[in-house]
């Protein structure tokens, strides 16, 4: 079996979580895909690729391996919803246009599913609240950006085309005002990208779950735009030129993160 994450520790306050860019199955949900589903159209595709440069700056990085169709690792683990509009759960049944992940009859049942929470999701978060925790004992607190990616235009989810960067820090509830203050201000500072701040995307579980800066833990999730640095369509390929346009950006943001 492919392990559940990927982790590598830094030297940095900052821990990146990338739940959301595995494509891993496990034999049962791949059984059961439905033909829509089956190229993981709602993969995070290269958003690893894309933030290589957080690593090199000394950052830790969490990566998830497995698909979000086999269990969603920014839901809650009891899977009540975070949004009153449309969205997706813990074990997502329909994609995100609304056409079901799983043909009929072919859905994991209760106990595969019990196993997917306790083999990859408790996994997952175990490690998450691990390095947080130990950021925050090196350097009395503790960074989490939790990074993101969607198709530009999903007519289910959000009316038109979504801005370019989507900022989400829960309504100001998990990242302190004046670090929200300074990511606005590199968004304002430039005029390339459209932008955001809890907007459609206010943050997921592990935004929500995990940002809680009076005691030290400042979150907050980036939802890009795939148009800019890949295909939306199938096969979904990465753009270098688009990617390479984006990428100062995303590092002047994390660089005002480690500057609070």
């Amino acid at each position: 079996m492919i392990k559940p994450f990927d982790f590598t520790p830094g030297n940095l306050p900052l821990l990146l979580s990338i739940p959301h860019a595995g494509t891993a199955l496990t034999p049962e949900v791949a059984r059961g895909l439905s033909p829509a589903a089956q190229g993981l159209c709602d993969t995070d595709w290269h958003i690893p690729q894309l933030y290589h440069f957080v690593a090199e700056m000394g950052a830790s990085v969490l990566i998830g391996n497995y698909s979000r169709f086999v269990i969603d690792l920014n839901r809650p683990a009891d899977n009540q919803p975070l949004y009153a509009t449309a969205t997706t759960g813990l074990y997502p049944e329909t994609l995100f246009d609304g056409t079901p992940t799983f043909n009929a009859g072919m859905t994991p049942d209760a106990a595969q599913r019990r196993s997917y929470l306790e083999t990859l999701w408790h996994p997952y978060h175990q490690q998450l609240q691990q390095e947080l925790a130990r950021l925050k004992s090196r350097f009395g607190y503790a960074l989490l950006f939790d990074a993101h990616s969607i198709a530009s235009q999903i007519p289910r989810l959000f009316e038109g085309k979504l801005p370019d960067l989507n900022l989400g820090t829960n309504d100001g509830a998990s990242c302190h005002p004046d670090m929200t203050a300074k990511l606005e201000a590199v968004c304002a500072a430039q005029s390339d990208f459209s932008w955001v701040i809890n907007g459609r995307f206010k943050g997921g579980y592990i935004t929500r779950a995990y940002g809680q800066p009076a005691n030290g833990v400042q979150a907050l999730q980036l939802e890009l735009a795939q148009c800019n640095y890949m295909d939306e369509a199938p096969p979904f390929l990465w753009c270098d030129d688009r990617a390479q346009r984006l990428r100062p950006l995303l590092k002047k943001l994390i660089e005002a993160l480690l500057s609070s």
